[in-house]
């Protein structure tokens, strides 16, 4: 070891500790009774919100009063009652129920009820399988 300064060791003292609570950890009650207790400062802040179902204003927004005012109907299309009444009179002449229709385009067969009823969107995959299954011709010019 010749040719190496002095040797020193270093003697300071190493203290660990457990981490600090986290902010969970910090609202738990418990540990909240017992700073009191211990006679330590407690904050505690309201939020505006909290725990309220309101938003965050209660005031209408310049848009929420332009949709409220807007006059104009957003409804999807449904099927024609002259489309309904075709699928219908098609399935009568060919003597098949709403569930056989459905099997032989293999669709559920809650879609023929609804295409019938009316309440359907008119799907074109779906009308251009009808047509094929009942052998008719329910788009267009006839």
């Amino acid at each position: 070891m010749a040719g190496i300064g002095p040797l020193t060791q270093d003697w300071e003292p190493v203290v660990i500790r457990k981490k600090a609570p986290t902010a969970a950890a910090k609202k738990d009650e418990k540990i909240v009774n017992a700073a009191r207790r211990a006679g330590a400062e407690i904050e505690s802040i309201k939020k505006s919100n909290a725990g309220t179902n309101r938003a965050a204003s209660s005031s209408t927004s310049l848009n929420t009063r332009k949709l409220d005012e807007d006059t104009e109907n957003l409804a999807h299309d449904r099927v024609p009652t002259e489309l309904k009444k075709a699928i219908m009179q098609a399935r009568m002449d060919k003597k098949l129920t709403q569930a056989q229709l459905a099997q032989m385009i293999n669709e559920k067969p809650q879609i023929i009820q609804e295409y019938e009823s009316g309440k359907a969107i008119p799907n074109q995959q779906i009308i251009g399988k009808l047509e094929r299954a009942l052998g008719a011709k329910l788009r267009g010019k006839k």
